[in-house]
């Protein structure tokens, strides 16, 4: 009996069709099958959100999912957000106000504070805080991360971009 699945899955628009083993996390999926190394594991326990990426749009913790689940899905990761030459208005504010140090921890930062900014309406720095609350960060402090979500959140008020 083989332990490979093929699956098909979205991945930040594009189609992609694997045969992976039952037991693959979708976070290494992610990074060894793709290539898609902006999702980091941290603490491989669901804990810290290093590893948060948006399936079917919805935030989730990439190293508490095998990869065989997401079999049909829409995925989005970091690298779907934007890059360097075009960031998405989420990502240029934490550039702008410094909203990481590191970087181990700021691509699950932004993809929960991207969920946040679509589903809730984040009117006060609480708000942001209570909605960051699983992302653990060893660096910054958490306030430059705040403001840049909050300055964040008044641009794609103004100007909405997907």
């Amino acid at each position: 009996m083989s332990d490979k699945h093929t699956i098909k899955v979205r991945v930040n628009g594009i189609a992609y069709e694997r045969d992976v083993e039952s037991r693959l996390l979708l976070g290494d999926f992610l990074r060894e099958n793709l290539n898609l190394t902006g999702t980091h594991f941290g603490c491989e326990h669901g804990v810290c959100g290093a590893c948060t990426v948006l399936l079917n749009g919805q935030s989730i913790r990439s190293c508490l999912m095998f990869a065989v689940q997401a079999d049909g899905c829409e995925i989005t990761t970091v690298e779907g957000l934007g890059d360097p030459d075009h960031m998405h208005p989420l990502q240029q504010s934490f550039w702008d106000n410094h909203g990481l140090q590191c970087g181990f921890c700021t691509a699950g930062m932004l993809m929960t504070a991207f969920d946040l900014i679509r589903n809730y309406s984040l009117e006060t720095e609480d708000d942001i805080r209570l909605g960051l609350s699983g992302n653990i960060c060893r660096c910054t402090g958490y306030q430059n991360i705040v403001t840049a979500v909050r300055e964040a959140v008044k641009t794609l008020r103004a100007k909405p971009i997907a």
